[in-house]
Formats: structure tokens, C-alpha cells, sequence
């Protein structure tokens, strides 16, 4: 299926990005219920799976309501109002769905299933007010055993591709960072085409602007979210996703710092957001100054860029420091 959504100037100015917890939350119980795992998520998966059988979520709401392919209930993943809300702001925002919101995402659940739900499902149809609290304290416990413990490697990666995305619209424009979001997003005459499998979206259906939405698991597909006086959301693969669980030896390490120092490979390690020259110190125990001087040769060697941020100015890694760092052949 192919979907199309007409932009205007006000829609391309309102385009904006966000790092949304529960569209971790979703994507990622998705990837848990799939058939198989992703080779990316597979070390994440084994790990998790045997917790959360543990503690019987892998047979609450979430299995009830979050299918390995097919629609997802829209009002799990509420339009983030910040770049980047904490996941109590959301599930706030989830506890206050509308019945009409809940009964309508239920009822594409259930087209989907020959027009069948699971009691639990129906109990929530009759009575959302009731079951919410219940579903906000199980993506709670889901959170706690899923995710927070990998939470600062997840969200490092999300806010990464942020400002690698930020940095192409300003050097190249908003047009070609469209372009470049997935291989099914692309550009052309004043729309943007999806060519997705299962939803539809369309500007008619939809408030203005594009919310967009870098996610670990999503991957390898985009999902999309699209309500009635909403801007629609777009959750796109962030880039890096093939290296989010990868430890790196220590044997890989000490080849990298023979080549470009210590230092250096300890700088570029510790880059994995946009960071400043005082927080890299901080972390690592170097002076300042030293920092400045190796981050000035890495700049030079096209391994990191920098960017200012209000008064701070903040480094990250390039593509070309990635493929040094990673340990694939």
C-alpha cells in the first residue's frame, strides 16, 4: 500500500523531532512478539524474554493489544508535546485517552482479527476508564524490566541521529533529510510518499506539520501514526541500530588506539550523543585543554563534528567514526 501526504511551507515549517519512550515500548514488545528476533536485538531479546515471562507479561494488555504486524492502538503512542518527554508525561497522556479513542483503536483491532477480541480487550471496550490505570502500571513494569536498563544506550543513539538529521536539514535542507529516513520515504512535487504495507495516511486525515520519531526498534520498517487534528508521526529506524547492543573488545580497542591514540579512540567511545568538551573531560579524566587539542584532530581527520547549541558548543562522531568503532568486518 502507498500513502500520500501533500505538504505545504507552514507544514514543512512545523516538520519537528522527537525521542518518545513509548514508541520504544511499543516497537520494542513488538520485536519480542515477533516470530523471530531481529538479528540487531537478538542479544536484548534473550535476555529480556525470560524476565518478562517471569513477571507474566508476556500475556497481559500489551500481548493482548500489540500484535507482531498489524495495527497498533494509536493512543499508546500519544503525540510527544517536548523533543523529548519522559515516559510519566506520556503514560499521563495514555490515562487520559478518551473512550471514543480507545473504542475506535480497538475496533481496527478487531476488523483485523475477523471481528474477535480477547475478553480482556472487550472488558476495556466497555469500560476504558477502568482498564487504563491498569495498562499504564503494566507498561510501568514492562519499562522496568525491558528497558530502563538499557535506556541511556537507546536513548545515546536516539538523540544521536537527531543531530546527525538536525545537521543535514541545515547543511542541505529539510527535502534530502526526507530522503535519506528510509528507503520507502521519498520526496516528490510537494508530497511525501510512503510505501508501507498496512496504513494509509493522508494530509486530510491529519493536523499540519510531521512529527518524526527516530526509534531502535522499529527497524527495519517505518510505522506511522495519524489522528484527526494531530500532526502525523512518522517512527523511522535510527541510524546505528546494527551497533546498539555491540560491546566492543577490548582487543578491537587497543587495534583502534594503536592507530589514532588512546585518547582519541577513548574520546570517540564516549561520543555516543552530542557531547562538550567539558563533559568529555569530566568523563574521562583529561584536561580541557587536552581534549580540545584531540577533538580539534579529529575534526581535521573527519571523525567527529561539531555543533553549537546555545552557548555550548557539542561534538559528535561522523559515519566514518562509526565504521572505526564498529567491529564488523
Amino acid at each position: 500500500m502507498r500513502a500520500r501526504l501533500n505538504f505545504s511551507v507552514h507544514d514543512l515549517a512545523e516538520t519537528r523531532f522527537a525521542v518518545s519512550p513509548m514508541w520504544e515500548v511499543v516497537t520494542s514488545f513488538r520485536t519480542l512478539a515477533a516470530a523471530s528476533t531481529p538479528d540487531p536485538h537478538r542479544g536484548w531479546a534473550d535476555q529480556v524474554r525470560p524476565r518478562l515471562a517471569a513477571a507474566g507479561l508476556d500475556r497481559g494488555w500489551l500481548s493482548d493489544m500489540i500484535p507482531p504486524a498489524g495495527h497498533l492502538p494509536d493512543f499508546l503512542n500519544p503525540s510527544p508535546a517536548t523533543p523529548s518527554p519522559g515516559l510519566s508525561e506520556e503514560l499521563a497522556t495514555i490515562a487520559a485517552t478518551s473512550p471514543g479513542q480507545v473504542r475506535r483503536d480497538l475496533d481496527y483491532l478487531a476488523a483485523e482479527r475477523d471481528g474477535r477480541l480477547s475478553s480482556r480487550l472487550r472488558s476495556l471496550y466497555r469500560t476504558p476508564h477502568v482498564h487504563l490505570p491498569r495498562i499504564v502500571a503494566e507498561v510501568e513494569n514492562y519499562w522496568r524490566i525491558a528497558m530502563a536498563p538499557y535506556w541511556d544506550r537507546i536513548r545515546s543513539l536516539l538523540e544521536a541521529d537527531v543531530f546527525y538529521r538536525s545537521r543535514r536539514i541545515a547543511e542541505h535542507g529539510a527535502v534530502q533529510a526526507l530522503n535519506e529516513l528510509h528507503h520507502t520515504v521519498r520526496w516528490s512535487s510537494g508530497e511525501l510518499h510512503l510505501a508501507q504495507r498496512h496504513c494509509a495516511i493522508t494530509r486530510i486525515e491529519t493536523g499540519t506539520g510531521l512529527l518524526l520519531v527516530p526509534s531502535v526498534f522499529a527497524w527495519p520498517r517505518v510505522l506511522t501514526r495519524a489522528l484527526p487534528s494531530e500532526p502525523p508521526q512518522l517512527a523511522y529506524p535510527a541510524r546505528g541500530v546494527g551497533t546498539s547492543w555491540r560491546r566492543r573488545t577490548e582487543a578491537h580497542m587497543d587495534a583502534l588506539a594503536a592507530v589514532i591514540g588512546r585518547s582519541r579512540t577513548l574520546i570517540l567511545s564516549e561520543m555516543e550523543s552530542p557531547i562538550s568538551t567539558t563533559d568529555l573531560a569530566i568523563r574521562l579524566g583529561l584536561s580541557a585543554p587536552g581534549v580540545s587539542q584531540h577533538l580539534a584532530t579529529l575534526r581535521t581527520a573527519g571523525l567527529v563534528r561539531s555543533h553549537r547549541a546555545g552557548r555550548s558548543v557539542l561534538y559528535a562522531r561522523t559515519s566514518l567514526a562509526d565504521a572505526l568503532l564498529s567491529e564488523q568486518p
